[in-house]
């Protein structure tokens, strides 16, 4: 799927207010480094919540690597820190149809 300008800017914003630290590890990385990164909770091809930012979380190569690799863990982990009713809220969002 091709990245477009407010894919970027959505990014931009997400490891900003990460303070350009990865949100599961907490490892702190330099402005506009290419390891960390906006990653999705649910698939960015749901364009309902493509760019909302409760559906961004920051992460670095290694922790989204994680991510993907589990996905169940990912999201009990996405539910600790988001909330119970704040992610189930989420996921009511990603199934709407944009």
């Amino acid at each position: 799927m091709k990245r477009s300008a407010d894919d970027a800017k959505t990014s931009e914003k997400v490891r900003e207010r990460s303070g350009w630290t990865c949100d599961r590890c907490h490892r702190r990385h330099e402005k506009n480094s290419m390891g960390l990164h906006a990653a999705h909770i649910f698939t960015r091809a749901i364009k309902a919540t493509r760019h909302d930012m409760d559906n961004l979380v920051c992460l670095c190569f290694g922790c989204h690597a994680w991510a993907h690799r589990n996905p169940l863990d990912f999201h009990a982990w996405v539910k600790e820190r988001l909330g119970e009713e704040k992610y189930e809220a989420l996921m009511i969002r990603a199934k709407r149809i944009k």
